[in-house]
């Protein structure tokens, strides 16, 4: 809730008097960056009925399509809080993402093409057994109206033009935040005075800078170009459905600057963005629409198409991740503490996790149910996440410059280029080892089209976690990156298994009994003590627990026994869920002691004990 200045109940540096007061505003919460990252932190706040100021420094949202994949584990997150349902309405699913495609121009010869976002008719079922949603094409300019939306509908107020100064912060738990914003309008400065500061302020984050969050950096894979246009180009697509297009041509000259270009839909079938990477050795400086627009022609290659450039923006291709996510009553999350090129579509889908992730425990610090401390998990949890992405996301890139190779683009003329390509149909050995060769890239390609292991797999290791009675962790028993592993295991993500009633009815995701701000508590046949156990304790401390239990005539059907075949507790035993969807404790079956075990281990998921409890 925003106030002007005057009494701020947490703060001892505020004498009440506007004149003299060591602020001009007070915001419980304050975010600063209104991109994937902090505007779902905002909706995430206010599922909790947490509110507060939310600013950035353009004048809206974004105007560049930007990160347009969103993953399942991302809308799963929208799903908690309803917003699934709209970006479905406005993205786009289905056959337009059915291929990745490389060819010589987009309406010319192709030279090879995969499926994409889980549409190869051997991984579908995959997808469909890991979550309730499915892979959505979502434009962030249709994607961040929807969350800024939701947030200021429901509690947060926004300010455009508003740019980050300065921040300090008082010592000790009780402490707040002060923030020193400017307001480009009126070109004055103003104080906002908060409990936390939540830097989601993009991959030039002054937050990160500023507050001292080391950052791991990596030399980069140097720059690309985006060029958002108009071209009508529905009448190539019935033998061309997808969404990325790679464009290399080898038997053409071409400027530096735009060596090799990515087409991809932004809105079927008449906006697109073109991305083009230049040469390593082109200089990084503005161009005109002019300059670029023979080469974009080269790269459709269908002169009866209109092409309207709408614009134009530069962008670096960063291998770069924070040491650390947060420093005292400030932290940071999305583009600020994970810089990556967008291979495997993990950029925006990895900024809504951050912030799913920090949202309950900040709730819960505020509602007096967890302490302060639990904070120090979302760092603990999220860091090795946000590396991983970074680390995946520069190797599929330089997987895709092996396919580059393949095709002669790295021969330095157009010579040696297309003999290089006609060695591909070549009846020799030198012909056969490039096809092999090119085969094995796409291969290595579709780990990253389907690689939905990285999207799934995340395992947390912090103080929100119980693993000391668990023994150790379950291991892959396939590739990590692109297949899922279900488990309960502590630290994992809840299983997705469909349920449903005796009476059957619409089935309902595991998913969807778990999250709204909840802990959830599964058991079966047998296990009716946790329920009375969570029962007593959501009386005794105020922290919501639902209880189910899954298996025939209880409260929910095992409709196909998958939960029977993956819950991997006894049916009497307990699968604890925390309110993110991640699986914070399980016990293998009902004991005379499990009732005061669950009770420790509530505590100790909130950081709520005294005692020291191992993480691991």
């Amino acid at each position: 809730m925003l106030q002007p200045n005057g009494v701020d109940h947490n703060s001892t540096t505020t004498n009440g008097t506007s004149g003299n007061s060591a602020y001009d505003v007070y915001a419980d919460y304050l975010i600063v960056g209104t991109g994937p990252a902090g505007a779902s932190l905002a909706c995430f706040l206010t599922q909790h009925g947490l509110t507060g100021l939310i600013v950035s420094s353009a004048p809206g949202s974004a105007d560049t399509p930007r990160a347009h994949i969103t993953n399942m584990a991302a809308l799963d997150c929208l799903r908690d809080i309803g917003l699934d349902t709209e970006c479905y309405q406005l993205g786009t699913t289905g056959d337009s993402m059915v291929h990745t495609r490389w060819s010589n121009s987009f309406a010319g010869e192709e030279y090879a093409r995969i499926y994409s976002w889980g549409n190869d008719p051997r991984r579908k079922g995959d997808y469909e057994l890991a979550s309730p949603s499915e892979p959505l094409d979502l434009p962030q300019t249709l994607l961040e109206p929807i969350l800024m939306r939701y947030a200021t509908l429901n509690g947060f107020q926004v300010r455009w033009d508003t740019t980050f100064v300065s921040v300090t912060q008082d010592e000790g738990e009780d402490g707040g935040v002060t923030t020193t914003l400017l307001d480009k309008v009126t070109n004055q400065q103003f104080r906002v005075r908060s409990r936390y500061l939540f830097g989601a302020d993009g991959a030039r984050s002054e937050i990160v800078k500023q507050v001292g969050i080391p950052l791991i950096r990596r030399p980069g894979q140097g720059f690309a170009i985006n060029i958002l246009m108009e071209a009508d180009m529905a009448h190539l697509m019935d033998s061309r459905m997808g969404n990325l297009h790679w464009i290399l041509t080898p038997d053409k000259q071409h400027p530096d600057f735009a060596w090799i270009g990515c087409i991809r839909m932004v809105k079927p079938w008449h906006e697109w963005l073109c991305i083009i990477f230049p040469e390593a050795t082109a200089e990084r400086k503005a161009r005109t629409p002019e300059e670029y627009m023979d080469r974009v022609r080269e790269f459709i290659g269908d002169d009866s198409i209109d092409i309207k450039i709408k614009g134009i923006s530069t962008w670096a291709i960063n291998e770069t991740a924070a040491e650390y996510y947060s420093k005292g009553r400030v932290h940071c999350l999305g583009d600020a503490v994970h810089r990556h090129p967008p291979n495997h579509g993990l950029g925006s889908n990895t900024c809504i996790q951050d912030a799913h992730n920090l949202a309950w425990k900040v709730a819960y610090v505020h509602k007096g149910l967890a302490s302060p401390r639990i904070l120090d998990s979302y760092s603990e949890e999220r860091q090795p996440v946000g590396l991983d992405v970074v680390t995946m996301a520069n190797a599929s890139l330089r997987n895709h410059k092996e396919i580059w190779r393949v095709l002669g683009n790295l021969e330095p003329t157009v010579e040696q280029r297309v003999a290089v390509v006609k060695e591909l149909n070549e009846d020799s050995p030198a012909g056969r080892k490039r096809r092999a060769d090119l085969q094995e890239a796409l291969r290595m390609i579709n780990r990253e089209e389907h690689g939905l292991g990285i999207e799934m797999n995340q395992r947390y290791t912090s103080s929100a976690v119980y693993k000391a009675d668990q023994g150790d962790a379950p291991v892959f028993t396939t590739d990590a990156l692109e297949n899922y592993h279900p488990t309960t295991y502590p630290g994992a993500r809840v299983p997705h298994v469909w349920l449903n009633h005796a009476v059957p009815g619409k089935p309902i995701s595991t998913l969807d009994l778990a999250g709204k701000g909840h802990f959830t508590l599964f058991t079966g046949i047998g296990g009716q003590g946790w329920k009375e156990a969570a029962k007593k304790i959501s009386a005794e401390t105020g922290i919501e627990i639902k209880a189910y239990t899954i298996g025939y005539r209880q409260d929910y059907e095992d409709m196909y026994l998958d939960w029977t075949k993956i819950r991997d507790v006894d049916e009497s035993g307990c699968v604890l869920v925390r309110p993110d969807y991640f699986v914070a404790w399980r016990s293998q079956k009902w004991q005379e002691e499990s009732a005061s075990m669950l009770k420790l281990v509530m505590d100790s998921v909130l950081s709520r004990s005294t005692k020291a409890v191992p993480v691991s």
